[in-house]
């Protein structure tokens, strides 16, 4: 997130003793316009955030499909009842973020679907709805396996997971290769599940999802690492270029609400078709 300073006003705005009756502010009825408080940062970020994701919704459900032209600063400016300089942050953020681009004189039109493929993650919630608008393709069917460093990073006490291999895909365009290792108890709860028993099947599901559903305790987080790698070859293979391609691994260990590991996921994205972003905010001093 972007940091904000707020700004605190030099004084109360009455009058008392030892204040000249000349320079003494007349009351004014509550709630009237000269006693609100100044806008907080807080809210002027809330503002053009909420725009932001109105208009990024809009442009995923198609209201400007076939290179429609979005509103100008100053209609979004009257429509949401916000300042221009709100409706311009919110364009900044969405054109940083690859949705739409602008062309000088003419205006700012959506980058089409089939170029682009944006999810935020902010949350374990986000990561379950990639079921939403993303397929998942089963590689290797959920098994029983032997995985000694994902059994030690699940912290199990032998070397027996159960395991899955996975392709998610984005317009039918593969973006993304994920290794999911689980806890045999884990695993046991979802072994009845079609979409995950066969290779080549697809649907639209996330293996947290179903183990969130299925699990008595609830997911409480995770743990992520992101790294640089070359392409391991049965990775390019899916994801259709060449071995040694640079990728970006990220690596996700799923806790419970006691702290417990419920699921390893390895995945390798396509830098292609796939990028990371995030905001950092400047804490209080």
């Amino acid at each position: 997130m972007y940091g904000h300073f707020a700004t605190q006003p030099s004084g109360t705005g009455q009058s008392g003793p030892g204040v000249p009756a000349a320079t003494r502010r007349p009351r004014r009825a509550a709630g009237s316009r000269e006693e609100r408080e100044p806008v907080p940062d807080q809210v002027r970020s809330s503002a053009y955030r909420t725009l932001a994701a109105s208009l990024r919704d809009a442009i995923r459900n198609g209201e400007y499909a076939d290179g429609q032209q979005l509103p100008t600063e100053e209609q979004l400016s009257a429509r949401h009842s916000v300042s221009r300089q709100t409706v311009r942050r919110a364009m900044q953020d969405l054109v940083s973020e690859g949705i739409i681009y602008r062309v000088a004189g003419r205006g700012t039109y959506p980058v089409a679907e089939a170029d682009r493929y944006l999810r935020h993650f902010g949350s374990v919630e986000d990561l379950m709805a990639l079921s939403l608008d993303t397929e998942c393709e089963v590689v290797t069917p959920l098994r029983h396996a032997v995985d000694v460093a994902g059994a030690s990073r699940l912290r199990l006490p032998s070397d027996d997971v159960h395991a899955v291999t996975l392709i998610r895909r984005h317009g039918n365009v593969p973006f993304c290769h994920t290794s999911v290792v689980l806890p045999p108890p884990v695993g046991a709860l979802i072994s009845d599940v079609p979409e995950l028993a066969a290779a080549g099947r697809r649907s639209r599901i996330t293996v947290i999802g179903l183990i969130d559903a299925r699990m008595a305790r609830s997911i409480k987080g995770a743990e992520q690492s992101i790294t640089a790698a070359a392409a391991p070859p049965p990775v390019a293979r899916h994801l259709e270029f060449a071995a040694g391609q640079p990728v970006l691994r990220i690596d996700r260990l799923y806790t419970d609400e006691t702290d417990t590991p419920v699921e390893l996921a390895v995945s390798y994205f396509d830098p292609a078709h796939y990028s990371y972003r995030m905001r950092l905010r400047r804490g209080p001093s």
